[in-house]
Order: structure tokens, then C-alpha cells, then sequence
């Protein structure tokens, strides 16, 4: 690992650590010339599904999309960065797990649906007047009934599992 103080291309690891959900090893380094010390992540490489877009054309999954999405739909809810990233980790999982090696974009947003449904119901609105592409007012309402009739994400959260999830 090059030193990003000095440029030079030794460096010792002096920690290292599981980091956010085991998904990552965060390394403490430090350069064996200036004697800087900085962070690294290391992250496996996976192969991700190519996505299948609604006019039938392919395009590589693009993680930035997907999260810019969520977070355009979570714009000033109240639903800390952490969450965010773990429902993020959440989708990836689910779709380094599929058979295939393509996905069908709708697939992708019913996930996103999914998980921003557990987050924060206005954010769930937010996303499925888009991805669902209602026509009219009915169309929210019939949403809005329908999670009325299930626990607030606020009510998951408060509720302890007595069995451990894994999806």
C-alpha cells in the first residue's frame, strides 16, 4: 500500500479489524518512511447481477445509483445514516445471492421498496409513487391503506425477535 502523505510504496498494517457487519476489514497502517499512520478498508470484490432494464437492455449495477435513489426518497426523514448503509448491504447480499446472473430492474426496486418500507413509511410513499408510477389519487390512498394496517417501522424497531432474521 502506497503512503498517501510521502508516496512511498511501504507501509506496515499495525491493527487490523472486522468492520460494518464483517463486510469489510478496516486496517490501521503506517508509512515506514514519514511514519504517518492512515485507515484502509478492504472490501471483497463480488460479482453483482447485470441489471435488466424495463426497455430490455443491460447495464452493470451500479451501487451509487441504488443509493442515491434511497436517499433521494429519505431526503430530511429521520433515519440515521447507519440504517441507511445496512439496508444498502441488505439489497447487495440479496443480489450477490441470486441464481442469475441477470436481474430485471423491477426485482431491484421491489427490494428497495422492501427495506424503505422498514425504514420510514413516508419514504416509502416517496419511492413507490415513482417506481409504481401512480396515475392518480386513488392509487396513494390505496397505498396509504395498506400500510396503515401494518406496524410503523418505529414499532419493528421497539419489537425484540425471537428468532434471529436473516433476510
Amino acid at each position: 500500500m502506497k503512503c498517501p502523505f510521502c508516496g512511498t510504496p511501504d507501509t506496515r498494517v499495525v491493527d487490523s479489524r472486522l468492520a460494518q457487519e464483517s463486510a469489510q476489514v478496516r486496517r490501521r497502517r503506517e508509512c515506514v518512511s514519514c511514519e504517518s499512520r492512515f485507515t484502509t478498508y478492504e472490501t471483497p470484490l463480488l460479482n453483482m447481477p447485470v441489471v435488466i432494464k424495463n426497455d430490455g437492455s443491460r447495464d452493470a449495477f451500479d451501487e451509487l445509483r441504488l443509493r442515491n435513489g434511497m436517499m433521494r426518497a429519505l431526503e430530511k426523514r429521520p433515519v440515521a445514516v447507519e440504517q441507511i448503509e445496512d439496508a444498502i448491504s441488505h439489497i447487495k447480499k440479496q443480489l450477490i445471492g441470486v441464481d442469475s446472473r441477470e436481474i430485471s430492474s423491477r426485482k431491484i426496486g421491489e427490494l428497495v421498496m422492501h427495506e424503505l418500507q422498514r425504514l420510514d413509511q413516508v419514504a416509502y410513499i416517496r419511492f413507490a409513487s415513482v417506481y409504481l408510477s401512480f396515475e392518480d389519487i386513488q392509487a396513494f390512498e390505496e397505498l396509504i391503506k395498506t400500510l396503515e394496517a401494518e406496524p410503523t417501522p418505529e414499532m419493528h424497531r421497539r419489537q425484540v425477535p425471537l428468532i434471529e432474521e436473516d433476510t
